[in-house]
């Protein structure tokens, strides 16, 4: 009777036995726990081991997208690549992928540039021709309306600003120079100093002084003849000109920028 029931039971539960296997194999994978399976001993049948945690599969994000400096460095290289392969292997295969490849960023280029014009045009505030034309009627107006500007400043200049010009005798640029700033201060009624760094006297500038510190004094750098230093009597600051000879129109310009415009707002 007994074998009959075992059998019986067996028949009756044919899963138990086939499961028993992997779940076997599943406790002796895992950690046992110290309390129940060591201190208190429940046997091999309880299931006193922790669970492995189930392994997470990481989530895979999108790609990065690459930069368009990335790009643009990409194309540089594919571009210098077939160039130097059509080179060094002149078969007709590489040179029209070379001449393709080249005429693609040609057309990408010109795209760019009618974009960029057409830019401009719509937004007057980019277009940097309006404040500085570039076209020969506009250029032309640009230039008569700053020199009108340019003189009017400069005749009241001398109110306030006057000239330091260092010289030497033996200088032969300070005798091309010399006639030049005179023109210049006397129509625009300036006044100079005229500093002798060798003590030498000038024929546009009889009434000269001979320097006596009066250069490293201002903060006048080097010792370069001829050279033009600006001085603001209310400020009592010193703004170098320039060195060397200059024109008529160059002194004039100079004095104007450095007096009466601020930095980048002329270019």
């Amino acid at each position: 009777m007994f074998l009959l029931a075992l059998s019986q039971l067996g028949a009756a539960t044919p899963g138990w036995t086939q499961d028993a296997g992997p779940a076997r194999d599943a406790i002796e994978h895992d950690v046992p726990d110290d309390f129940y399976c060591g201190e208190r001993k429940l046997g091999q049948w309880f299931y006193c081991a922790k669970p492995r945690p189930a392994e997470s599969t990481p989530a895979i994000g999108p790609e990065p997208q690459v930069s368009a400096a990335d790009r643009i460095a990409a194309i540089s290289k594919q571009l210098d690549e077939l160039k130097a392969r059509a080179i060094l292997e002149p078969t007709e295969a590489n040179v029209i992928a070379y001449v393709r490849f080249q005429r693609e960023q040609l057309d990408r280029a010109s795209t760019f540039s009618d974009t960029w014009q057409r830019a401009l045009w719509q937004n007057p505030d980019l277009d940097y021709t309006l404040q500085r034309p570039v076209s020969t009627v506009g250029k032309r107006l640009w230039l008569d309306n700053r020199k009108a500007d340019r003189d009017a400043v400069l005749t009241n200049l001398g109110q306030r600003y006057g000239l330091f010009y260092f010289y030497a005798q033996s200088c032969g640029a300070c005798e091309v120079f010399a006639p030049i700033l005179r023109s210049v201060t006397d129509s625009h009624r300036m006044s100079v100093m005229a500093v002798s760094m060798d003590g030498g006297p000038s024929k546009d500038f009889p009434n000269y002084v001979v320097d006596s510190g009066q250069r490293s004094r201002m903060g006048v750098p080097g010792n370069e003849t001829p050279a033009l230093v600006l001085f603001d009597t209310q400020t009592r600051r010193t703004i170098p000109v320039g060195y060397g000879v200059l024109s008529a129109d160059e002194i004039m310009d100079r004095i104007f920028m450095l007096t009466n415009t601020k930095v980048g707002s002329d270019y």
